[in-house]
């Protein structure tokens, strides 16, 4: 499998991330090692968690998707295979990106992830109550400590993600590397305007959330009584549900067929087509959902193609 570098540090990705917001929410932690042995027996190897994940489902206090993982990492013994990706600041149990929050949520999530270092750890949300120069210094400690090897940031607006990276070679501290924005082909406009530019000048990397636009982009969902197909995701669907967003689906037809894809691997191949885009992120629940969104790594798509999608999604 071709890796991709993330931004300028010495990660390498495949052009694929496995979204970790499932474990422990819709799978449970036998599928979850089903599903991460697919993943990275397939070549893969970027995994993306953060220490809230499933803090939302009922009975849950969030770290349940760390625990699973740092089980499976212990379990199989594909430490030294897999990139593993967490975050801070949105748990209510450590909110915000002040140093002594960092320092204790990350030895929670080394605890949970059953490992000696993170990968790439990522402020899940902007902190404004926070000098950046705080941040990132707390950061560079758990560099040093081999705690951390690379950091990230999630939910960054262009300015205060370009004040950062200013932070960051202004005080000699480590940058940011990475940025997860969400983006997909009915969810441009956000991230072209001001992240695009911003993260191709600076030789950013970008793993992208809702790659697949909550499985709007599966096909799976065309009218208002397909809602009902999932109760976890048929309400972020719905406002998908316009005259642009069918017309999206009406170009993945075509191209899927063309192809003999699916219209969840034009998607992502689109993506990962994109310049600036390291590895969109997305989740499966089955093992043959897995090895279907696999697919789009192996999928070309033409300059006309792209122009399609392009056009239809503008």
């Amino acid at each position: 499998m071709p890796l991709r570098q993330l931004g300028r540090s010495d990660l390498s990705i495949a052009p694929l991330a496995f979204g970790g917001n499932v474990f422990g929410w819709s799978v449970d932690e036998q599928r979850s090692f089903e599903l991460l042995d697919a993943f990275v027996d397939a070549g893969f190897n970027l995994i993306d968690t953060a220490d809230v994940y499933s803090a939302w489902v009922p009975g849950n206090r969030g770290g349940e998707s760390e625990t699973i993982i740092g089980k499976w990492l212990t379990r199989s013994g594909k430490r030294n295979r897999v990139a593993i990706a967490t975050k801070v600041a949105k748990w209510v149990e450590h909110r915000g990106l002040s140093p002594m929050n960092i320092r204790e949520a990350v030895e929670g999530s080394l605890k949970r992830l059953q490992t000696d270092h993170i990968d790439l750890y990522q402020s899940h949300e902007d902190d404004a109550t926070v000098p950046l120069s705080e941040t990132l210094g707390a950061f560079a400690r758990l560099i040093e400590e081999g705690k951390v090897r690379v950091i990230g940031a999630s939910n960054y607006g262009a300015d205060r993600f370009a004040e950062a990276l200013k932070v960051s070679k202004a005080h000699n501290l480590p940058r940011y590397e990475s940025l997860q924005p969400e983006y997909n082909l009915v969810s441009r406009a956000g991230y072209e305007k001001e992240l695009e530019p911003l993260i191709r000048q600076e030789n950013i990397g970008v793993i992208n959330y809702y790659a697949l636009a909550s499985g709007f982009l599966s096909g799976k969902y065309r009218s208002e009584a397909d809602l009902a197909k999932s109760s976890a995701r048929g309400g972020a669907v719905k406002k998908y549900l316009n005259p642009q967003g069918l017309k999206v689906l009406a170009v993945l037809d075509d191209i899927a067929a063309a192809h003999k894809a699916t219209t969840a691997q034009v998607a992502l191949a689109w993506l990962m087509a994109r310049p600036g885009i390291t590895a969109p992120i997305a989740s499966a629940t089955s093992v043959e959902q897995l090895q279907e969104l696999i697919g789009a790594a192996r999928l070309s798509l033409s300059v006309d193609e792209i122009g399609a999608l392009d056009r239809a999604s503008a």
